[in-house]
Formats: C-alpha cells, sequence, structure tokens
C-alpha cells in the first residue's frame, strides 16, 4: 500500500475506532457487581494479547533479542495503556457520574497535542489549534447537554482522580508510542505490550480475588471479557497504533473528540436512550474540528 493510501486509512479510520471503543461504555456499565475492574482488564488483555500474539508468532520469534532488549519501553506501554487506562477507567465508574468521566477524558487530546508539538517537534499550526478548541467545545456541549452554566454546578469525586490518571496515561502511551521505535509491527508491539500488562495487573488482580465479594468467573463475566478483548481491545488499539505510526501522535489523538457523540448514538441504538438536539449541535462542532486537525 502507497503512503497516501496509508494516510486515508488512518484518517477513515478516525470514524471507526470511536465505535470500537464505545462499547467499552457499555462494558463498564454492566461490569459493577459482576467482575471487579482490575480482573476484567487483564482477562481483557490475556485474550487481546494472544490473539495479537498468534498473528505475530513468527515475527515475534525472528525479533526475540530485540523484544528482550526493549523490555524497558514494552513494560512502560503496558502499564499505561493497558492496565491504567483499561482498569482505572472500570474503577472511576464506580465512583463518579459519567459528566464528569467524558469532561476529563475530552482534555486528553489537548494534553497530547501540547505535548507532541513541545517534545516530539511535530508540525502544529494556528489552524489545527483552532481545530482543537472546536472540536473539544463541542465535547463539552454533548457531556454538558447544552448547559455550559452547568459547568459551576459540577461535584466532584474520588473517582475523578483515577479518570484523571486515565487521561494523563493515555496522553503519555499515545506519545511514547510514536517517540520509541520498534522492529515490529503494530500487531507484534501490541502483543509484547499486552503480555506485560496482564503481568503489571497480576498482584491487583490476586488483591481483587481475595478481598472481593465477586464471583471470580460468571457467564455474564465471561461474555464482558470476551467483548472487551475483541471490539475495544484487539480492534481499536490496533487502529489507533496505525493512527499514531501514520498521522502522528496530535492527529491521531483527535479521535478521542468523537467518543461522547458516538456513545449517546450507540446508547439510542443498544439500550433505547434519546438523542437531543445538543448531540446534534456538538457532533457539528467536532467534524470541522478534527477536519482542521487533520488538514496538511
Amino acid at each position: 500500500m502507497s503512503p497516501s493510501r496509508r494516510a486515508q486509512l488512518a484518517v477513515a479510520l478516525i470514524f471507526v475506532v470511536p465505535l470500537l471503543w464505545g462499547f467499552n461504555f457499555l462494558i463498564a456499565r454492566s461490569a459493577p457487581g459482576v467482575i471487579a475492574p482490575n480482573t476484567l482488564a487483564a482477562e481483557r488483555w490475556l485474550l487481546a494479547g494472544l490473539a495479537f500474539g498468534a498473528v505475530a508468532w513468527r515475527e515475534l520469534w525472528q525479533h526475540r533479542r530485540a523484544v528482550l532488549a526493549d523490555w524497558r519501553h514494552m513494560l512502560v506501554l503496558g502499564a499505561l495503556g493497558m492496565w491504567i487506562c483499561g482498569a482505572w477507567v472500570y474503577l472511576a465508574g464506580q465512583s463518579t457520574n459519567a459528566t464528569n468521566m467524558a469532561l476529563i477524558y475530552a482534555i486528553s487530546p489537548v494534553m497530547i497535542a501540547l505535548i507532541s508539538r513541545l517534545w516530539l517537534k511535530e508540525s502544529f499550526t494556528a489552524l489545527q489549534a483552532c481545530g482543537v478548541a472546536l472540536a473539544l467545545a463541542g465535547v463539552v456541549h454533548v457531556v454538558l447537554r447544552g448547559r455550559w452554566g452547568a459547568l459551576t454546578q459540577l461535584q466532584w469525586a474520588a473517582g475523578d482522580l483515577w479518570m484523571v490518571g486515565a487521561m494523563l496515561a493515555w496522553a503519555f502511551f499515545t506519545i511514547l508510542l510514536k517517540r520509541w521505535r520498534s522492529p515490529l509491527s503494530d500487531m507484534g508491539r501490541l502483543a509484547v505490550m499486552s503480555a506485560w500488562g496482564v503481568l503489571v495487573m497480576l498482584p491487583m488482580v490476586a488483591w481483587e480475588a481475595a478481598t472481593a465479594a465477586l464471583p471470580t468467573l460468571s457467564w455474564q463475566g465471561l461474555g464482558l471479557v470476551l467483548a472487551a478483548a475483541a471490539l475495544p481491545g484487539f480492534g481499536a488499539y490496533l487502529c489507533y497504533a496505525f493512527m499514531v505510526r501514520e498521522l502522528g501522535a496530535a492527529r491521531a489523538g483527535a479521535v478521542l473528540y468523537l467518543n461522547p457523540p458516538y456513545a449517546a448514538v450507540m446508547a439510542w441504538a443498544i439500550l433505547g436512550e434519546p438523542v437531543h438536539l445538543y448531540h446534534v449541535v456538538g457532533l457539528l462542532l467536532i467534524l470541522p474540528g478534527i477536519w482542521l486537525v487533520n488538514r496538511r
């Protein structure tokens, strides 16, 4: 595939990845009382990692020395992208509301854009900065349901700290994924990161098994794990890694702006929740913002 076609595919995936990640919100809403957060995240990445490894095992064996030599980078990426951005989001959902979670996570693309400009020296024009501001305004409009005065009435809970940690972790995961080069393909790299992420989570899983009053295994819990591994795990992360490599960290990070309107549409289609005018207005702000961010 030519470089121009790869870039076009990466831009098209901006509108696919939020759909895959949207299932994670539905999973997070169904998980409390069924499966513990770290256990769900660990089993999710165990299955996704096995799927990555099954496809890329020849490549991993061929580059086994490079994999072993690069273990520190993979450990950090696995901890950031698989543990913190996985289990901590599930933990946050237990003690904070969706408005606060969406507002905090919407800051992540802004952080990615700033860090990539200052650290990675990625080109980022004033017009792209306007796109970031426009898309962020659309996200906030959706989250606040068009009532901007509600910003002064937000109440913060302990779960908000988990979301702040997850937001910062995603920003640095994206930046480091671009900065730390690897001879591996996206599939092989994700297999190694998933393995390290699961290893990092093992102590927390053992602690949950000893203290949480939840069944260690149930059919409903197994269904949540399989869905999390396939859609927001295997599919979303593979596409996102490709986007970061082809578009750069700042442009790929703009995908997070589409999460709130996509989640609203999915909630309407699957859960029967209504779509309101503020969803439409927010989307009309987000789409031109993403176009400006990705405009060459």
